[in-house]
Order: C-alpha cells, then structure tokens, then sequence
C-alpha cells in the first residue's frame, strides 16, 4: 500500500520545496519553503494535509524565504533546522546528523553534510528518497565558494551520501542540469 507522496513543488526560477506526506494520516511537512510561499500554502491547504514541520536544509533566502509565511499560516507547525544552519531563525527543533522525526507512517532521517553551508542537511524520506537541499543536484553539488562554504567539508558529506543505497530517488534543491 502506498502511503508515503513526496511532492516537488517549483518556486522561484529554478529552485524546488518539497511537500511530504503521509496519505493516511494527513500528516505532513515542507521543506525548503523559499519563494512563493502562497503557492506552498495553497497547496498544502488544496491536499487536506496538517502540517507538522517546516524543514530547512540550509540557511540561504532561496530555500528560507517563506518560512515566516509559512509559520503564519500553519502555526502549530515546528520548525526544523540544524544548530549551525538555524542560528538566525526561531527554530524549534534542532536536529543534527543520525536524528528522525515521523510524519504519520513516514520516517524522516537526517544526515548533516556541511559544505555549501556549516549546517546543511539532507533528508532520507523513509528509505525511498533522499532529499539533498544544495548539498547534491543531478551530476553536481552545491557551491562551496560563498562565504560559509568549505570545500573539504563537501568533499567529506558527499563521501557519506555516497555510502547511501543507490535506489533512494534524489530530491534536489533546483532545477539544475540536462533534466530536471
């Protein structure tokens, strides 16, 4: 039976949130909620879905943006991020690597991979999918020349994502490379 959707949602140019969520339950939580947040809302709203966490992978405006609006909406939602990443936002659960959370039947597992940010994160959606922020695209990772980027951290997260089962399905933060 499937019960697990994970839905990319497009916001922005070329940058993706993610909508999880359990089909029984209802339970659910968006991660990377960056521009466009009322077409986020609308569409949690549209699916009946309750939402329980916001999720950040990383601290940059394109995948934060819409968190306030998001909070507003959804005020019994948690918000999710790393101590590194989360430091500037009013967090109210941080995670650090190897932590899970559930939403309704669906295990979120976390893996801190630092890199392009000192607090990236991504998640393991219930062994299926990985959804990776701006630590990993298609054929790419994320940038590790902006301010709070380190090459050799990058270099060492993308060593345990590579350790990772090569069926979990890749969820990146934008629409980078030949296909999205």
């Amino acid at each position: 039976m499937i019960y697990l959707v994970v839905e990319q949602i497009k916001v922005g140019f070329d940058n993706y949130s993610y909508l999880v969520f359990c089909e029984q339950s209802k339970k659910a939580a968006i991660v990377d909620p960056g521009f466009g947040a009322s077409h986020i809302t609308d569409n949690i709203n549209n699916k009946n879905c309750k939402l329980e966490y916001i999720i950040i992978t990383h601290h940059h405006s394109d995948h934060t943006s819409g968190v306030n609006t998001i909070k507003k909406e959804f005020p019994q939602s948690r918000l999710v991020a790393s101590k590194e990443d989360g430091r500037n936002f009013d967090v109210d659960d941080f995670i650090t690597d190897g932590d899970s959370l559930r939403i309704g039947n669906i295990n979120l597992k976390f893996i801190l991979t630092p890199g392009h940010t000192p607090g990236g994160i991504c998640i393991i959606v219930d062994d299926i999918a990985i959804i990776t922020g701006d630590t990993l695209f298609i054929g790419d990772c994320g940038r590790c020349d902006l301010p709070d980027g380190s090459l050799s951290q990058m270099f060492q997260s993308l060593q345990k994502i590579k350790e990772l089962p090569d069926h979990l399905i890749v969820y990146p933060g934008h629409n980078y490379g030949d296909k999205p």
